[in-house]
């Protein structure tokens, strides 16, 4: 078996595609509508065939209730891996990203955290390397 996607939720999503694509760096995957349906997916610029994120609108209330409980609990909706987060923070911060959390050195790894302008919060992590 192999992931090959995964969803985010968002309360606008081209608002979330420009955030992805322009503020992070990643790659617009897929966009295409079916009536008030749009599939709208990114990927790493690094691994464009890899995984894909789907900005998944939260327009259902289920889906808007899971999203601004875990916004709220300080929880992050996605994870990103790098191996130079405080490189990363910089340049991101450059493009006039939000941060929580500046790099901050935890058990095992360095991580940041940032919002996504879409109602998430991102948080970037760089395993030790032993």
């Amino acid at each position: 078996m192999k992931i090959k996607l995964t969803s985010v939720y968002v309360d606008d999503q081209e608002k979330a595609l420009r955030f992805y694509t322009e503020v992070l760096g990643l790659t617009k995957k897929a966009d295409f509508s079916n009536g008030p349906y749009r599939w709208l997916t990114v990927a790493s610029a690094e691994e464009p065939d890899g995984t894909q994120l789907q900005l998944a609108l939260n327009n259902n209330p289920a889906a808007q209730a899971y999203q601004q409980a875990i916004f709220q609990q300080g929880q992050p909706a996605v994870m990103f891996y790098t191996d130079d987060v405080k490189g990363d923070y910089e340049r991101i911060k450059g493009r006039g990203a939000e941060f929580t959390m500046p790099p901050t050195a935890v058990t095992g790894s360095t991580i940041a955290q940032l919002k996504d302008t879409c109602g998430n919060l991102v948080q970037l992590t760089q395993l030790m390397r032993y």
